[in-house]
């Protein structure tokens, strides 16, 4: 059985990292930089990070490949090296994760960066294609399972589910972004997305990035009230962004963070952990407040 599969049937709360993208920034990711370019270029900073979410007792890290597909990738200095970028990438995190028994990694699959048709200029068939080809790259290089995170809108993310599902077996788990409090910018409801990714076959449903602790409770609370038992996934950010000068700061401590994991454990939540602004040191906080 996947490893990942047989700790949630054995009843494990299982602890995931936090924020890629805003703690490389805070060592020299410059704007406008693909995050993914750093996974041939500085690919110690990337170690490091995931080092530090390992030691801060994260059971699952997610692969620097949020933007990892061909067709988000044009313009990135390695842009005819989608593939590569993706297999690579679950080697850094496979390194990271052997410092501790039973780390697993998860490749992590975001948004085009552009709309489907009609309401942008990609086809369904385009959109399929791209994330299969992710999805497998991820898969071959050795991730225990796929996370379509950050998504707002149903025809990407199921092209995102159909295309990894034609190339692999690894679960997945189907996490929305609502940053409109608890619709997504598209107007999509929890309850209709844990419906529809249950009926898939998706291993987790939830949420990640979004808006405050508060909202997120709402929406784990909006799952669980559609499909009682399904087990969830919540990465909240660490509250919302507030600009000083040039710096972007996120206010959510640790403790803040850790209280709100407990509640969404208590609401049906099987994996927390936390999205943009979250530390180690949330990490670290959730952890212990979780596996207590």
């Amino acid at each position: 059985m996947n490893k990942f599969l047989e700790r949630l049937d054995n009843g494990e709360i299982l602890v995931a990292d936090g924020a890629t993208g805003t703690n490389l920034q805070k060592v020299g990711l410059a704007a406008g930089t693909h995050t993914e370019d750093w996974v041939f270029d500085h690919p110690e900073k990337i170690l490091d990070l995931e080092r530090a979410f390992v030691a801060a007792g994260s059971d699952i890290i997610l692969t620097c490949t949020f933007g990892g597909t061909r067709l988000r990738m044009k313009g990135a200095k390695y842009a005819d090296q989608a593939i590569e970028i993706n297999k690579r990438a679950v080697e850094l995190a496979r390194q990271a994760a052997s410092a501790r028994d039973n780390v697993l990694v998860a490749g992590s699959i975001g948004p085009l960066g552009q709309l489907l048709k009609p309401y942008g200029p990609v086809t369904p068939e385009d959109a399929t294609a791209a994330f299969a080809e992710q999805a497998k790259a991820l898969a071959e290089g050795g991730a225990d399972l796929l996370v379509i995170e950050t998504h707002f809108a149903f025809e990407e993310a199921t092209a995102a589910f159909d295309g990894a599902r034609s190339v692999t077996d690894l679960p997945i788990v189907v996490s929305f972004s609502y940053d409109r409090g608890t619709r997504t910018m598209m107007g999509v409801k929890p309850a209709d997305v844990v419906k529809k990714y249950k009926a898939m076959g998706a291993a987790l449903v939830g949420a990640n990035c979004g808006t405050t602790l508060e909202n997120m409770e709402t929406i784990i609370k909006e799952y669980s009230a559609a499909e009682a038992g399904v087990p969830l996934w919540a990465k909240p950010n660490a509250g919302m962004p507030r600009l000083e000068g040039t710096q972007t700061i996120y206010d959510v401590t640790p403790l803040e963070m850790a209280e709100y994991a407990k509640k969404y454990i208590a609401l049906g939540a099987r994996v927390v952990g936390g999205c943009c602004g979250s530390t180690p040191e949330h990490v670290a906080a959730i952890a212990q407040a979780v596996k207590k």
